[in-house]
């Protein structure tokens, strides 16, 4: 009798790739129920994953476990134990390399993401260019399944329903009786922020516009005295950075009517639930394979390409280019007023 096929999928960091392989699983499960999957992710990010019903989890302990060499080897040994029979790579950086060819050598099937180097290098070259989509990254996960001999149709994906909101979280919000905003106003990297003295005219027409709809605003806890200066005295403008858990958070984010989020995480996290997002970008573009799962093109709004024919300029955002500092500048606020309108 065949073993029961076990895929062991990595994908370690940062928030917002881990959010990108979610859809991606979620079809897989659905489409190949007698598939275990198992996920190696940090601990932080297991919310994302909540509304796959037939998947498992192993939270890798970076920091003392699974640390450097040894950690890795035991990282091999302890996922090993769990009865893996093929691996999925969908990081496939030096530690997941590590990982990933100790099962090679083993004799398992493995497996790992193309990331399209060469593509977004070309894609980000310093030159006025003419510039054209490559692959998403949610189509180079589906053909790291197809190399383990699994197809995944994403042509027709399920959300879940809107989630009901707990005491301590309506206590936050209230009850949802007009429209609900989320605005998500920053990103690791300076290069992919919209000015903040732009984003509170965004937020003073939108409070000016229809006053009866709430804001939330979304960020991290180093964010929070920003936060608290974009929302100035407006009843109806609720910064929730510190206040909830992600699991939390991501309740909130399913009740929005739309998202307005830079290149970020939190545009991940609402695509995968299924609301509209309203994206900004500086010096990464969409065409770079991230532009949020399901949402429209015309919903990405960028910068002025004539006046910088570099861009984009970097796919992470991690690279500032001198003279292109101010490109978010170019993209207008009535721009946004009217695409959330």
């Amino acid at each position: 009798m065949s073993k029961p096929k076990h895929i062991l999928v990595i994908r370690l960091s940062a928030m917002g790739d881990v959010a990108m392989t979610v859809p991606v699983l979620k079809a897989f499960s659905i489409q190949h129920p007698e598939v275990k999957i198992t996920v190696v992710t940090r601990p932080f990010f297991k919310p994302f994953f909540r509304d796959i019903k037939n998947i498992n989890f192993f939270d890798v302990d970076v920091k003392k476990r699974h640390k450097g060499i040894k950690g890795l080897y035991q990282l091999y040994k302890d996922t090993k134990a769990l009865g893996v029979t093929e691996v999925a790579d969908l990081h496939n950086v030096l530690r997941s390399q590590v990982v990933r060819g100790l099962y090679k050598i083993s004799g398992y099937k493995v497996a790992a993401t193309n990331k399209g180097r060469a593509d977004k290098k070309e894609l980000t070259k310093l030159a006025p260019k003419i510039i054209k989509p490559i692959k998403s990254m949610f189509q180079r996960h589906v053909d790291t399944f197809a190399k383990l001999g699994y197809v995944i149709d994403m042509s027709k994906p399920e959300f879940a329903n809107t989630s009901n909101l707990s005491d301590k979280v309506i206590q936050l919000t209230g009850v949802k009786t007009s429209r609900w905003i989320g605005i998500a106003p920053f990103a690791q990297y300076a290069t992919k922020v919209y000015p903040q003295y732009l984003m509170q005219q965004v937020i003073d027409k939108l409070v000016v516009l229809n006053p009866s709809q709430k804001i939330f605003l979304f960020g991290g806890s180093q964010e929070i005295e920003q936060l608290n200066i974009l929302k100035k005295e407006y009843d109806n403008v609720v910064v929730l950075a510190g206040k909830l858990n992600l699991s939390e958070e991501m309740d909130v984010i399913s009740n929005l009517d739309v998202m307005l989020s830079m290149d970020s995480g939190n545009a991940h996290i609402a695509a995968l639930l299924g609301v509209r997002v309203i994206s900004l970008w500086g010096a990464t573009h969409p065409f770079a394979g991230f532009l949020p799962f399901n949402q429209s093109l015309d919903d990405a709004l960028i910068p002025d390409l004539e006046k910088y024919p570099f861009l984009p300029t970097s796919v992470y955002g991690n690279k500032s280019v001198e003279g292109y500092e101010l490109v978010m500048e170019t993209i207008q606020v009535d721009q946004i007023i009217n695409k959330i309108s």
